[in-house]
This record gives C-alpha cells, structure tokens and sequence, in this order.
C-alpha cells in the first residue's frame, strides 16, 4: 500500500458503436415497436410492409413481406432460430411469419404467405411472444389478448388497467404467467390460463410506464418510466412483488459525468460557448438483456458484467449499460452529435445481445423516417484489477497488511520512558530496617485484646467424614462457545426485551464485547451500560458524558471507552465505575465523532473535526491509599492526519482483532477517505459514493472464533440517510451491490456483519431489523 495517493475507478468506459445500415422508411416508425435477433431484424417500411433484414450476411436481399392492409404498429420476433417465427400487428391483422419458409417461397418468385391469429383487435402498441411461441400477448388500449399462434383463436382476455397499455412480456422460465405496464403508472402480474391479477402495484410515478424486462436468472422485474425512473422488483413464487432498487437515470448519468471532470460536481445545464444547454429528461424506451459469454470477457471482469447484474437501457439519446446490483453506470453510448451515426435522436429501440461480444440495436429516428442498425461492442471492464493496478503501478489496497510497517510509520511511535509507567516491583524487606510505618492499609485487624478469654481450648475431631469435591469453579475468561456456529440460520425471533431506563431515553450505540459475553451500550443521556449477554441481572452504570455517547470495546476485553459530543474520551477499567482516564476539551476543539481502540489496543484512533488523532496511552489501575490521587496513566499524541478537502468527519472505522494499517473515513462533503497510517496520510478518495453524507461505515472485521477467507476482511458498508445502504470492495474501491430493502429516511441507521461474514444487518425505521445475506455476491467477490 506504500506510494502516492491515488483515485478512484469512477470513470466509465465509451461503448464503440458502428452503424451497419440506415434506412429511409415512407412512413415515421418512431413510435412502433421493432424486433432483433441472432439472425435477423425487422421494421416497417411502406406502413403496411415488413422488411426483414439478415444481421449474419449483409449480402442477401431484404425480405419484403405483404398481408397487412393498416399500417404496421408492432413487431417481434419468436424464441429459438428453428424455426424463426416473426409476429407484426397492425389495425386489421395480426399475422405469425415463418422466416424461413417466407425466404423459400421469395425465392421461387412466390408471394409469402403467414397465418392469420387475430382480426380487428384495435391498434397493437406492444406484442409479446412465449418461451415457446406457444402464444402471443398483444396490448391494444387498456386490454391484452391472448392468442393461439397455430390458428385464430382468442385464449383470453386480461383487463383491469386504467390507461393504456404499453408493453407486456411473458415471463421467460414459465410462459403461464405474464407481466404488464400501462399509462396509469402501475405495473401487473397475470395469471395466463386463469385471467386472473395476482399482484397489482401501487403507483410508481407521475410519467407512465414505458418499458418492462424480466430477468430468468435473478426472477428479477425491471420497469422504467417516461421521466428516466428505474425500478427493480423481485419475483417471488407467492408474486408478492418486493422493490430492490431504484434509480434516477438522469441523476446517474449526471453524476458519473460529474465525477469525471476533475472530481467536480455539476449543478445544472452545462454552458458551451456562451450557448445555453436545456436538459431534458431520459426516458427508459427499451430495457434489454446483458447477457455476455464468459469466454467474451476476461476472468477478472466476470463479477461485474455477469449476467443477471446488468442491464442495457435505451434512451432518446444513449445506450445505456446499468448495473443494478450497483444502481451505477457502467458504460455509455452517446448517440448525440455522434458523427458516425446517422440517426441521433431516437423515438424507439430493439437490442438484442448477440455471441462474439457484440450487441445489436435497431433505432428509428424520433423525427426523421429512418431506421438504423447498430453494432455495439462491448468493452472490457471499468473496474478490471489487472489493468488499473497495472497503469497505475500501485499494489491494491488491503485490510491484511502484505509488510511489516514503515521505519517512519507512526504505528512505530512509543511511549517516552515506558519503563517507568511499569508498576514497582516489591522488594524484600530483610534488605533493612525502612523509614516507614508498619502498615499502610485502610482496614486493620484486631489483635485481640477486646475480646472475651477463650474457654474451650483446641479438640480434634476423630468422626470427621471426607467431603466429595464440589463442582470446580471455572474461569471468567472462559467464552460461551469454542467456535462460532457458521450453518445456523439469522436470529429471526425475539428473545429478551429490556428497558434501559425508568424514563425513554435513545440508545445511540451497541457493541458487544469480543466473548460475546457482554454488551456495552452507549445512550443519549450520557451514560453507559454495562450488560450481560443473556440482559438478566443489574447493569454496570457509567456515568459523566453530556451528550450522546459513543462506544468500544478493548481487544482484551478489559477495558472499554466511551465518547460524546461534549468533547471528551473516558477510559473505564471492566468492573469499576471510576474512569482510568479522560481526555477533554483542551485536546479536541469539536465533538468527537467516532474513537476507538486500534492497533491490537496499541493505540486510540479519535476523529474530531476534519483531523484523525491517533494517541499512545499507558493505563495503570494500581491503588495506593497515600498517593491515591497521583494518576500513572500517560497519553501521547502520535500523528494527526487530516481530510484531503478540509471537511469535518461525520464517522470513522477500523479493525482492532488484528494488525491493519487502513482506516476509513466519511467526511460532511459526502466523500469517503482510505487513510493508510503506515505512510500516514489518505490513499484513496471515493467522491460522492452516496447522495447524502455517509453517516457510517462497517468493516467486515471476522471474529477469533470463527474463520473467513482472506479477501472478506476487505468488505466493508457505507449507510447514509434516503441512500440505502452500498457494499464496497476495498480492493477495486467499487461498489459491488446496494440495499434499498429498509427505511432510513431522516434517522441514521446503523449496520454490522455477522461474526461469520454471511450475513448483514441494518437497523430501519419501521421498527424492524433486516438481515441480508451477503452470499447473494460471495461469487463476485471470490471471482475479483
């Protein structure tokens, strides 16, 4: 970890696109629905015609197909290439083309034929094939008829939107069930056979519903909106629909272009020229599969571009490639003032991710009668190990420290005379008589003298039995458990609820000690408790803060402190409720945000306004009744780092169970820091990873009973208020995956691991806990 400080891999990669064809329509196609495959695309060419075109061998003639007499507002093509069945609609017909045998009769100089499956069903906006081609889904207005592909035949009828529809898809591991969005700005999940609603959502926004993807692989629903919204909905299989993430297209663009210049954030319409530039919204025309083969792209950028993460959004002016683990952008194509494009505003989108590391889009012009086919090629990860290490010249970032410190590391730094701070050995009183009285004890036994004679001298017992052994005393230090239990299932059910006070007062902190035998509870009243595991018995109570406290545990579990807004540190000993030592308002000029022990308890890491104070201590609990009130303990500032922006830290973390030379910071800018106090100063600086100031971050710091691999030290969680809640990998500084599941609106809401490292859980302010598992991307985080 030793060199300069470096950024992050915030920057995303520029999609290369080559325009293949461009095609001048009779008729505007802006607003019709076009298909693309494999092998073929298809479009409208003189409103009532369909032309197909071969992605495979630009050398063939277009096949030009004739059957429908209104113009033609709807095409897709069918699943599987044998045969290939192609759908289109128009106002009289909707009509199922067999490609091949269309080709055949084409080239015998024969009209091709196709067969008739719906008759003057109104204007067909959107049609939907089966997984296997089985039936056919085609909305007009507010209704979607289902129809038999073989012959014409009307399976059903599902109603129930209040505006028209705009696009329904099958879903594609059982095409007995099908999803649909309207106008009216909820989406819906259809029970095929039964034209039955089984679950209906609420209304997602102010703009209608465009778009609807459904992922096979994560049972995953993406819809998005006219006004550039993204959300993303679980699939259950009792299809009680559960939101995942949302996303503001615009925003994240907006922000990932912000990030890119220079680190500076941009506020509103950029200004070219002396020329004012009007910003417009993104609306979500096209939502496509990302579906890369694993021998397209290299080993380290598998986790991810995998399949199930990632999303293509076609917009009006880009291609949009999302990661909705993430809610981030991966790459853009921006087909505004693109040279080499000849349409480049879009009214309507096809993409179809091909083999070869390709993908193919049809577009049709918003306002001009053309439709272009695009090959887009994908590029290597923005997020690939191997080759920013590799340009920058850096070793990776790392919670294991990979050497032993830095002869001018401050985790060098000692105490001055520390064999003085050692307690006096006793020394043997035959050396001499000594100038001193006989006894120094606060208590003295009586000699004596005031008691009555004894009358019954000494008499031995010859009837005395051999008492058996009593139970041995074990020792305190003893844990609960030899090892941690790695295959139980997350606490689910509540076993002891405690009142802390007689009056309501807020717990501000929680931590357990190392054992797990004790709990250490910080409130807002300024005190600290001190609990059994099992909460039974009376706590131990610290007292003298005026403020919210904050709390920590030693590593060796004997000593404890505690922190406050009243700009003070106290160090307790286990069991006393006298502190051992207390830092003020002469060594911290603002509150201390965040303290704790560091280092194998080598050190106290405070932070306090913009600055990181890292203290040497000595404490000595040794008792003497004549020098009662001379303190042994020792404090000695060992470096003071600073934010690299200036700005007050907001919280502060880093692992004590080992040796560690990172610590990570959130500042009031929004930003998140990665001190390395083996150079002593930042390394790393993440701008804005979330919309709000991080009010706190987690490590993944493992426990002594229990065993994780090397490359989960390095996880670690960022939580801010109305962001949710990111997972980050220290080692790329990229997030890899966010929870939006809680509520966390206007009270800073804490997380934590699990002890195993499978499990995360959040507080929210529904008056629940959410646990998450973590091994929804442990291959991710095994594959980097």
């Amino acid at each position: 970890m030793e060199g300069s400080s470096r950024g992050t891999l915030s920057d995303t990669e520029c999609l290369v696109v080559t325009e293949r064809l461009a095609v001048s329509c009779s008729a505007l196609v802006s607003h019709v629905q076009l298909a693309c495959c494999s092998s073929h695309f298809a479009y409208p060419w003189q409103g009532t015609e369909l032309r197909i075109h071969s992605n495979t061998d630009p050398g063939v003639k277009p096949l030009q197909l004739v059957g429908h007499h209104g113009n033609i507002s709807a095409v897709v093509f069918g699943d599987g290439q044998d045969p290939l069945i192609l759908c289109s609609a128009s106002d009289d017909y909707i009509i199922i083309w067999d490609v091949k045998q269309c080709y055949s009769r084409a080239r015998e100089g024969l009209i091709a034929p196709g067969t008739v499956i719906g008759t003057l069903l109104g204007k067909v906006v959107y049609l939907s094939l089966s997984p296997e081609n089985k039936r056919a889904a085609a909305c007009t207005a507010n209704k979607i008829y289902i129809l038999n592909t073989k012959k014409m035949e009307v399976l059903g009828v599902l109603e129930g939107h209040l505006g028209a529809l705009t696009a329904a898809e099958f879903y594609s591991w059982d095409g007995d069930f099908l999803v649909s969005v309207s106008e009216d700005r909820t989406f819906r999940l259809w029970d095929v056979a039964k034209e039955q609603v089984l679950h209906q959502s609420s209304v997602l926004s102010a703009f209608p519903l465009l778009s609807v993807y459904l992922c096979k692989k994560t049972k995953q629903l993406v819809t998005g909106s006219a006004d550039g919204q993204v959300w993303c909905f679980t699939l259950p299989n009792d299809h009680k629909c559960r939101l995942v993430s949302k996303l503001d297209l615009q925003k994240v663009v907006q922000r990932n272009r912000s990030y890119g210049e220079e680190g500076t954030e941009c506020s509103g319409p950029v200004s070219k020229d002396g020329v004012d530039m009007v910003e417009t919204t993104k609306p979500v025309l096209r939502i496509g599969a990302f579906t890369p083969s694993p021998d397209d792209v290299r080993e380290e950028d598998r986790a991810s571009y995998r399949a199930g993460n990632c999303v293509w959004i076609g917009s009006s002016d880009a291609l949009y490639l999302i990661n909705l683990a993430t809610s981030e952008l991966c790459s853009t194509l921006n087909l505004k003032g693109a040279q080499t494009v000849t349409v480049s505003a879009i009214g309507s989108w096809a993409i179809f991710h091909g083999d070869e590391n390709r993908v193919l889009c049809v577009v049709a012009s918003l306002f001009d009668p053309t439709v272009a086919l695009l090959e887009v090629g994908v590029p290597g990860s923005s997020v690939s190990l191997r080759s920013f290490w590799a340009s920058s010249g850096e070793q990776s970032l790392s919670v294991l420290p990979s050497a032993r410190p830095m002869p001018e590391s401050p985790l060098n730094a000692e105490l001055p005379g520390k064999d003085a701070c050692k307690p006096r050995r006793r020394t043997d009183s035959r050396g001499g008589v000594k100038d001193q009285a006989l006894v120094f004890h606060s208590q003295i036994k009586s000699s004596g003298y005031g008691m009555a004679p004894r009358m019954v001298m000494f008499s031995p017992k010859t009837n005395a039995q051999k008492k058996s052994p009593g139970p041995q005393k074990t020792s305190q230090r003893k844990c609960l458990f030899a090892e941690y239990p790695v295959d139980t299932a997350p606490p689910s059910i509540l076993h002891t609820h405690l009142s802390t006070g007689g009056r309501p007062t807020a717990i501000h902190s929680l931590q357990y000690s190392g054992d797990g035998k004790q709990i250490l509870c910080g409130l807002g009243d300024g005190s600290a408790l001190v609990y059994k595991s099992s909460l039974t018995g009376t706590p131990a109570i610290c007292s003298g803060h005026a403020g919210a406290v904050t709390v920590g545990w030693s590593h060796s579990r004997k000593w404890f402190l505690t922190a406050a807004e009243d700009h003070s540190l106290r160090i307790w000993p286990l069991g006393t409720g006298e502190p051992a030592l207390i830092m003020g308002r002469d060594r911290f000029p603002k509150p201390v945000r965040s303290a704790q022990f560091f280092y194998l308890d080598k050190f106290l890491l405070l932070a306090s306004g913009p600055t990181l104070h890292l203290y040497l201590y000595h404490l000595d609990v040794a008792r003497d009744d004549i020098r009662r009130y001379h303190k042994r303990n020792l404090v000695k500032l060992a470096a003071k780092l600073e934010m690299s922006s200036g700005t007050d830290i907001t919280c502060a973390s880093a692992v004590n169970e080992f040796f560690s030379y990172v610590v990570l910071v959130g500042g009031c800018d929004r930003s998140v820091e990665v001190f390395d106090l083996n150079v002593g100063r930042p390394s790393a600086h993440i701008p804005g990873p979330h919309t709000r100031a991080v009010h706190h971050v987690a490590q993944n710091k493992g426990s002594s009973f229990c065993a994780q691999g090397f490359d989960f030290y390095n996880l670690f969680l960022t939580s801010a208020v109305t962001d949710g809640m990111k997972l980050w990998d220290l080692r790329i500084l990229r997030c890899v995956r966010k929870f939006e599941g809680h509520q966390n609106r206007c009270h800073p809401c804490t997380s934590a691991f699990s002890p195993c490292g499978r499990y995360i859980a959040t507080g929210s302010e529904d008056n629940s806990v959410h646990e998450l598992l973590r091994s929804l991307c442990e291959n991710q985080f095994s594959s980097l």
